[in-house]
């Protein structure tokens, strides 16, 4: 609820200057091809879902990345037709985030900044160490 209000607020502002500027028909004709874009691209979704699982099954995609992608893609159609210049503009954004992940960006995630400087040394974390002892099975009787 916290961010409805200044939602409101910039799409108002957005669609006002940016009204003012192309003028009425140039606003409605704003509004009717992004509403058609994002439709368009709700309709082609299942195409774009599988490229996806091709993608995710080749290795390209992760999972979580196949995950924000698929979800990026929605919400980017979705916000396309919402009608608004800040919403287009977030929908825009939001497509470009998903195609950004199809063609392979990842932000790589670090643990630990440290495994970085000892990087070097392999497998050193994964070695463990066994001592085998062999125990004499010679009986020790008196005779």
């Amino acid at each position: 609820m916290l961010f409805i209000i200044p939602y409101f607020f910039l799409e108002l502002y957005f669609s006002l200057a940016v009204g003012s500027n192309i003028g009425f028909m140039g606003s409605v004709l704003w509004i009717l091809v992004s509403f058609m874009l994002g439709m368009g691209l709700l309709q082609n979704a299942h195409i774009t879902i599988m490229k996806s699982f091709s993608s995710l099954a080749t290795g390209k995609l992760n999972g979580k990345s196949f995950h924000d992608s698929s979800t990026a893609y929605f919400l980017g159609a979705i916000l396309l037709i919402i009608p608004g210049v800040f919403s287009d503009f977030l929908g825009v954004f939001a497509l470009l985030y998903s195609l950004y992940l199809q063609f392979g960006g990842t932000i790589p995630f670090i643990k630990n900044k440290t495994n970085i400087k000892n990087s070097n040394k392999q497998g050193d974390e994964n070695v463990i160490d066994v001592e085998i002892i062999k125990h004499d099975t010679i009986s020790h009787t008196k005779p």
